[in-house]
């Protein structure tokens, strides 16, 4: 592996402040010139980016990129729980507690096994799992703080993320570009547009239109979507109780959102 767990985090949030410091300036948008907005968008690039980002890129160093996909699917389920407590009118009921019951067993069930599946360690389960519940806690913040332009808010929380994280990681800045592979150089260069910039976009498009439980939903299509890519892209094998656990958490979220 070319680029560090560290350096994934620091590249894709540099390129995406760039891509979007470039659109926002071609739409006409200015940042914010208060400190309120700028403390905002700290908490957003620490919870919603580089926390995360940080324990994806470290826990698929010992899991399947099919298996990040699948955990990645609880964090509706803790948005469910967060957003009983912090957000009103969007209480537990009946159907969101059997949902998250049914979760919570699916990735329970993803632990028993793993625990003697050399492709697949316990720790690099729990950091991305750390993860999922890291992304609720954010969409939570980003649902109770003021609402900002989406592309105002996008450029100036990945401009916060990217320089934190050199300023965490100053060692991230020397890299050897002479071995650089073309395909490592591109993977950097697509992640850092389209799920980094491009994502964050329409994060805050669907905050200020939906919430927090609606956005929640999009982890419906990541456990689908990295199966099938792990499988196809990567040559990951699918095992029947990975199949079962991505039913399970599935299962959960849809009953989550039935009504009385």
């Amino acid at each position: 592996m070319f680029f560090s767990p560290e350096q994934v985090v620091g590249y894709r949030l540099l390129i995406g402040s760039i891509v979007m410091i470039f659109i926002a300036f071609l739409n006409g948008k200015s940042l914010p010139g208060s400190l309120l907005p700028w403390l905002h968008f700290i908490i957003f690039a620490i919870i919603g980016n580089i926390l995360p980002f940080l324990l994806i890129a470290k826990g698929q160093l010992s899991i399947s990129s099919g298996m990040a996909g699948l955990l990645m699917a609880i964090m509706p389920l803790v948005t469910l729980i967060l957003a009983h407590f912090f957000i009103p009118n969007d209480k537990l009921n009946r159907y969101k507690i059997i949902g998250f019951i049914l979760g919570i067993s699916g990735v329970i069930f993803i632990l028993g096994p793993s625990l003697n599946n050399n492709n697949n360690t316990v720790f690099g389960i729990l950091l991305v799992l750390a993860a999922a519940c890291s992304y609720a806690v954010n969409t939570i913040f980003a649902t109770r703080l003021p609402s900002y332009d989406p592309l105002v808010a996008s450029s100036g929380v990945l401009i916060v993320a990217s320089v934190i994280s050199f300023l965490i990681w100053p060692d991230i800045l020397f890299l050897n570009f002479i071995d650089l592979s073309l395909i490592s150089g591109l993977s950097i260069l697509l992640l850092g547009i389209f799920p980094t910039a491009i994502a964050m976009v329409i994060y805050f498009n669907i905050i200020n239109s939906a919430g927090a439980t609606f956005l929640s939903n999009i982890n419906y299509l990541i456990p689908v979507v990295a199966f099938f890519l792990g499988a196809l892209v990567l040559g990951e094998s699918i095992f029947w109780h990975n199949l079962l656990a991505l039913l399970l958490i599935i299962s959960g979220i849809v009953i989550s959102r039935f009504r009385f």
